[in-house]
């Protein structure tokens, strides 16, 4: 992949990758955010989760993902129910954003 010197928070790459994940439940009406372990996560990555190879429980939510350790991958599942429910096991899509240098502050 080529890239510039210049230090403006251009994607170096992006790319995608299937880990199989079981995560386990969620209180009711809540947020909880899940850690699982995902070998080659990098901190500085940028991550989002495309969605669940199958079909996601009525009332779970993905509202973010992040990588705050090297290796683990966080993702905050939402409970929009009246009861604690378990979040679909299975391969989820995550869409993986490497930058070329720091992100920058503003937009300009």
């Amino acid at each position: 992949m080529s890239s510039t010197t210049v230090t403006r928070g251009n994607s170096h790459e992006t790319f995608y990758i299937q880990p199989s994940l079981t995560p386990v439940s969620v209180a009711a009406n809540t947020t909880a955010a899940q850690t699982f372990s995902v070998p080659g996560l990098q901190t500085t990555d940028i991550v989002s989760v495309i969605g669940l190879n199958g079909s996601q429980i009525a009332g779970i939510v993905v509202s973010e993902a992040d990588v705050l350790t090297a290796n683990v991958l966080t993702i905050q599942f939402g409970n929009l129910t009246a009861a604690g429910v378990v979040p679909s096991p299975g391969v989820y899509t995550i869409q993986v954003v490497r930058l070329e240098g720091p992100a920058p502050t503003t937009a300009v």
